[in-house]
């Protein structure tokens, strides 16, 4: 069935990919790259394959660590040729050791991001076993790649905002007192996966109590007098747009009015400022400012902005990294926006969030859209 395809990228994307990855990080004097990051690893060879581990060395063809077992199917969905098999933990880190070693690897490059999957245990049984070999970051070189979109990826993105916009529009009218956070959670995973996505994200936060990092609870219902704020990560071919809105149950009063008002000025200024050469920070200082006015800039956290790709959320990550909120606003990036809330005790949080694309033209091209809050 998946003879000789690559599922979710043109195979010489990936080779181009890899090739500049590699004249980049030898000419900072690196030998091998160890990829552990599982959205990097999918970057590079074209599927997202549980415990990643990709060997690339400085020039020639990288090496994928595959569970013995499962090497044929790898192949037949990557375009990845050489594959070292492992039976347990144990052996993939004599393998990888081993592998350093025939190449002679003196200092090797990792990724040190934020990433769920790069594990720190990896890198320190690393350490143990190699302890000539120098190990350095090399999550800038691959931030940096990864900021600026090809066509083929807009693309994607695109496809994954409109699937993030219809789940939205759906999930609108579903959304009642007394339902939980798991039960409209399972309602919008149910459409996204209708839709096509292979690996959707959703977040949920039902008032009155505001939670940034709101994965579903079951015991969390929705109540008359406050927010629920849905937050989607929509994905095709790998590839993610998000999304978010808050819908208020009830009638408005004048402090949600305002709140919601706060919100709308906030999101139609990040728009209209974000731009080519602009640097997030300036951005930043404008939306504070806006904030201030109404009262609710101690409700924020810092920051308004992430990209999305490979990731629902990745470089540039303005409220986890300081210092991307020093960025310059670039063509080709795919942004979402705006990302902090409005946390407000009693209410929940109020939060309008779309996907956007900087065109390579310079123009901000909205690939998610819905009503206003």
């Amino acid at each position: 069935m998946f003879k000789g395809v690559i599922v979710n990228f043109p195979k010489n994307i990936l080779e181009r990919r890899l090739r500049d990855f590699q004249s980049k990080f030898s000419s900072r004097g690196i030998d091998a790259v160890m990829l552990r990051t599982l959205s990097s690893y999918a970057y590079f060879t074209g599927i997202k394959w549980l415990r990643p581990a990709l060997f690339i060395p400085g020039s020639g063809e990288p090496i994928a660590f595959i569970v013995k077992g499962e090497e044929g199917i790898f192949r037949e969905l990557t375009w990845i040729e050489s594959v070292v098999t492992f039976i347990d933990g144990a052996d993939l880190m004599a393998k990888v050791t081993r592998t350093i070693r025939e190449h002679g690897v003196k200092r090797i490059g990792m990724e040190f991001g934020v990433e769920r999957d790069a594990y720190i245990f990896f890198y320190e049984m690393f350490k143990k076993l190699n302890p000539r070999v120098e190990v350095v970051d090399v999550g800038d070189i691959i931030a940096e790649m990864r900021m600026l979109k090809d066509d083929y990826e807009i693309e994607a993105i695109r496809r994954a905002g409109e699937k993030a916009s219809k789940a939205i529009v759906e999930i609108a009218d579903f959304i009642k007192p007394g339902l939980s956070e798991t039960e409209i959670a399972a309602k919008l995973y149910s459409i996204l996966y209708e839709l096509g996505c292979e690996r959707p994200h959703v977040y949920i936060n039902a008032g009155p109590h505001p939670r940034i990092h709101c994965e579903p609870l079951r015991s969390v219902v929705v109540r008359e007098g406050s927010f629920v704020t849905i937050i989607i990560g929509a994905d095709h071919n790998g590839y993610y747009a998000n999304a978010s809105r808050s819908f208020y149950v009830g009638k408005p009063n004048g402090l949600v009015e305002k709140l919601i008002e706060c919100t709308n000025r906030v999101y139609e200024a990040a728009i209209k400022l974000t731009k080519p050469g602009t640097k997030f920070i300036d951005v930043i200082k404008a939306l504070d400012e806006i904030y201030d006015e109404y009262g609710f800039k101690d409700n924020c956290l810092i920051g308004y902005v992430h990209g999305v790709g490979l990731q629902v959320e990745e470089a540039p990550i303005t409220t986890i990294v300081p210092a991307h909120r020093y960025l310059e606003v670039k063509p080709r990036m795919a942004l979402a926006m705006v990302h902090s809330p409005i946390s407000y005790e009693g209410l929940g949080q109020v939060k309008r969030e779309d996907t956007f694309i900087i065109n390579p033209s310079g123009e901000l091209e909205q690939i998610t859209g819905m009503k206003s809050p």
